[in-house]
């Protein structure tokens, strides 16, 4: 220990061994503050960094105790976590990427197969042209469509059998009964089968595609998806309608070629059939010369004669060539033309109006 206080010289000392015991004091206070400083700044320290004073030669023994069991600890978690997890995530990222990447593959493949030199290396210029390049990119969606989900269901199949065996199950049985269960399902399920089979070939025969406007019989809409079971339309209210592929035994596609505008005008019954029929030609080459007119109809306008005649009118008809889903509104151009020249021509449209069982005037 060192003294707290200088040391007391004997009487009758000399001089000298009075200073000799005079600077042993002032050194033995030095190395007190020395040694007070010391431990001070080692506390600092350890509070500091959050640890503890290791006060005796068992707390050293216990801390590195500690420290080897986490270390041991650590060790087993990292060799536990490179065996079956890791094998299971790098299954399930396989799986994703192959997805991905083959989804993306068979679409570029899909397009590049459905595409022509004409509508590939230059724009179309002809409303055919136009009306071959929608279709080919309707039907490549379809097929993509149908594609993907053979691709979803052969890559996710092989992924979980394969996080099967990884677990150390064996897929031999299940395999085995799988198979059994499947020609149960073949016979039970045949509405199922029956509805797959329908949409495969639905999509191959290109009997419809997504965008199409098609009369199911149950429903009149655009085709939004076609699945391998159902097909989903939305009618022109706005509704969806979920269709069963088995169950669908007609279609009447509307958007495949053209379509037919037919525009039925009554005229007077005195009038003169010549200056109707002149006007009907000079209002046909107007829409034809008409850049707006163009992107409706796909040719002129021809006059088709005479539908029906009674005691009241004339039933005049006129016919176009439209786009697949312009035929309503190249009916109203038409009609619009008609009833501005008409009225130009000093043409009169009667007003014809029977009551329920009125037989036409005579």
């Amino acid at each position: 220990m060192i003294a707290d206080a200088d040391p007391i010289p004997a009487p009758g000392s000399s001089p000298s061994s009075r200073l000799v015991v005079a600077k042993a004091g002032a050194t033995a206070v030095a190395l007190k503050t020395n040694v007070v400083d010391a431990s001070a700044v080692i506390r600092r320290r350890f509070l500091v960094t959050g640890s503890t004073l290791p006060t005796s030669p068992c707390q050293h023994r216990q801390g590195s105790e500690i420290q080897a069991t986490t270390l041991e600890l650590m060790d087993s978690l990292w060799k536990w976590f490179l065996g079956i997890p890791l094998q299971l995530v790098i299954v399930l990222g396989v799986a994703i990427v192959s997805q991905a990447v083959l989804g993306r593959l068979v679409e570029r493949l899909t397009f590049r197969a459905m595409s022509t030199r004409i509508t590939r290396d230059s724009e179309p210029k002809t409303p055919e042209e136009v009306i071959e390049r929608s279709r080919r990119d309707q039907r490549a969606e379809s097929i993509t469509a149908l594609l993907r989900s053979v691709i979803v269901g052969i890559v996710w199949s092989i992924a979980g059998i394969t996080m099967l065996s990884t677990i150390g199950i064996n897929v031999g049985p299940l395999l085995a009964s799988a198979g059994v269960v499947g020609v149960a399902l073949g016979f039970g399920a045949q509405t199922l089968v029956k509805d797959y089979l329908a949409g495969i070939f639905m999509i191959i025969e290109d009997q419809y595609g997504i965008g199409d406007l098609v009369d199911v019989g149950q429903v009149v809409g655009t085709v939004e998806e076609v699945g391998l079971r159902v097909t989903r339309l939305r009618d022109m209210s706005g509704v969806v309608w979920y269709v069963r592929n088995g169950e669908i035994l007609r279609v009447a596609n509307r958007s495949q070629g053209w379509t037919l505008a037919i525009v039925d005008v009554p005229v007077s019954y005195d009038s003169d059939l010549d200056k109707v029929r002149d006007i009907i030609e000079r209002i046909a080459d107007d829409m034809t010369a008409d850049p707006a007119s163009r992107e409706l109809l796909l040719d002129r306008p021809e006059y088709a004669g005479v539908e029906s005649v009674s005691g009241e009118a004339v039933i005049i008809r006129v016919t176009a060539r439209a786009m697949p889903d312009k035929q309503v509104a190249g009916s109203r151009a038409i009609r619009e033309r008609l009833k501005v020249a008409f009225d130009e021509g000093g043409i009169k449209v009667p007003a014809v109006l029977r009551l329920p069982n009125q037989p036409p005037k005579a």
